[in-house]
């Protein structure tokens, strides 16, 4: 199996995926790295279940129309090759939905938000969500505290269910104070998608499970969720990076046990969560994240049980959406059709 090394994973998914976030129609892209072969022999989502040998031993545990991917792992291919090419990959590879990071394709040329979502239709893709900036220092950036009406705009044009971001809620420091100011703000973001027939999400990294600076017994996470308006902030769990956290974070700063299982949070609130990334990692506790990130299925994470736990809860079953991440695959494509081949061939415990 492929185990992809990443020393420092999330520093540099957060200086990578800041030049990619929130670029709206038109705009130009930030400059991308990556190779644009396309890998022989894509199979799709059926063969690769004959291949695993699982199929037939139980109901799969991904349920069908479900399986997405987000585009910042393809970035390096939608900049070289358009966003065309890659959908064609993903139809063959078995995926349902995408989830953006940047509406442009690069060197590829302009694309308008109407031709970006019939694109994605033609290819049988349901656009599910998008990835903006909460907020910047310059007044015309494309974020939420600073362009809320255009990145709704955007959002509403493109057909998504779904728009939200990949920062935390760090705007205002890391006390318990600052992180009500931030939940106030997600509230006014979620009232005003809701507005428009859409769901503001926030996407975990691991520092959110760590611990309010004038107050070390209290999680800041939990902070988030019990500030927040369930009816208008929902959460996208990057089960990767809860998982990192907690290995980070189980320990308070005084060293006292502050343990927390990631499927919890899920299993209490379950609607609040409508988007989870599927993102793998081989466990290295000499890792400062105590994870090196790989393709899904080669690592430590055990989705079967995480998505099962998920999928089995009464009304839940379609209720959420498994999007597919590498921050940085060896090889986009590979990854992409690797990943969606093992979590279909994921089956139910008998």
């Amino acid at each position: 199996m492929s185990r992809i090394s990443q020393p420092d994973p999330e520093l540099t998914h957060r200086l990578t995926r800041r030049g990619m976030l929130g670029v709206a129609a038109g705009a130009t892209a930030a400059a991308l790295v990556g190779a644009a072969a396309t890998p022989a022999g894509a199979t799709p989502a059926a063969a690769s279940e004959a291949a695993s040998g699982s199929a037939g031993r139980g109901r799969p545990v991904l349920p069908p129309g479900r399986l997405g991917i987000q585009l910042y792992s393809l970035r390096d291919k939608v900049s070289t090759l358009g966003f065309a090419p890659v959908f064609a990959e993903l139809a063959k590879y078995g995926y349902d939905e995408v989830e953006f990071a940047g509406y442009t394709q690069g060197s590829a040329g302009p694309i308008t938000l109407a031709q970006l979502k019939r694109l994605a239709r033609n290819h049988g893709l349901n656009p599910i969500g998008s990835h903006v900036g909460y907020y910047s220092d310059d007044p015309n950036a494309y974020t939420f505290a600073q362009n809320l009406t255009k990145v709704l705009d955007d959002a509403q044009a493109l057909g998504l269910k779904h728009i939200g971001t990949a920062s935390g809620p760090f705007r205002y420091g890391s006390t318990v104070d600052a992180w009500k100011r931030a939940a106030h703000e997600f509230n006014t973001y979620g009232a005003a998608a809701r507005a428009r027939g859409m769901k503001f999400y926030q996407h975990n990294h691991s520092e959110e499970f760590s611990f309010a600076t004038d107050n070390p017994k209290v999680r800041l996470y939990d902070v988030l969720l019990a500030e927040t308006d369930p009816d208008l902030v929902f959460l996208e769990m990057d089960i990767f990076w809860a998982y990192s956290g907690q290995f980070r974070f189980s320990k308070r700063p005084d060293g006292t046990a502050a343990p927390f299982e990631p499927l919890d949070y899920v299993l209490k609130q379950p609607h609040r969560y409508p988007l989870f990334h599927v993102k793998d990692g081989v466990s290295d506790p000499a890792n400062t994240y105590g994870y090196r990130m790989t393709d899904v299925g080669d690592g430590d994470i055990d989705y079967q049980r995480f998505i099962s736990a998920v999928t089995r809860l009464r009304g839940e079953r379609f209720a959420h959406h498994w999007q597919a991440e590498h921050d940085q695959p060896a090889e986009s494509f590979t990854f992409a059709r690797r990943s969606s081949e093992h979590l279909h061939s994921l089956r139910e415990k008998c």
